[in-house]
């Protein structure tokens, strides 16, 4: 039985703290296109994807910004982001090594080198600007 016939993800959302960080991370380092960036009372949110799949993208956002989140709450967040424990996003290349040196060379933050991996992948990790986890995997 087809549960989610047609179903694709077509955005996920990931916090920022420094836009122009952000995109010299995702559109400069990664190469992503920029496909919206919307402006709101002094924050930005910025949407992003890989060039040729139009229809698969990352919103970059303010971070803790829902009026629904306590104040407690936006500093846990804020502590985690800082740790690099709030939020993930895996992403695959055809060619690991070659990006792994390309972000190496930049200032992002190494969390691990390329590796193969006891469950059958090879991949890297890196923090982007605000501390969110970016893991690559090499494709298959």
């Amino acid at each position: 039985m087809d549960n989610a016939p047609g179903l694709k993800i077509q955005n996920s959302f990931l916090p920022h703290t420094d836009p122009e960080a952000s995109l010299a991370f995702y559109r400069d380092l990664l190469g992503f296109e920029v496909r919206m960036d919307v402006g709101y009372e002094g924050m930005r949110w910025i949407t992003i994807g890989p060039p040729g799949q139009p229809d698969t993208a990352i919103v970059l956002s303010p971070a803790a910004v829902d009026p629904a989140i306590t104040d407690d709450e936006r500093r846990m967040i804020q502590e985690m982001m800082a740790k690099g424990t709030y939020a993930t996003v895996v992403l695959r290349t055809d060619d690991l090594d070659g990006l792994f040196e390309r972000l190496q060379a930049s200032d992002a933050e190494v969390i691990q080198e390329p590796v193969d991996q006891p469950y059958g992948v090879r991949d890297c990790a890196f923090r982007d600007p605000a501390g969110n986890h970016v893991r690559i995997n090499q494709a298959s």
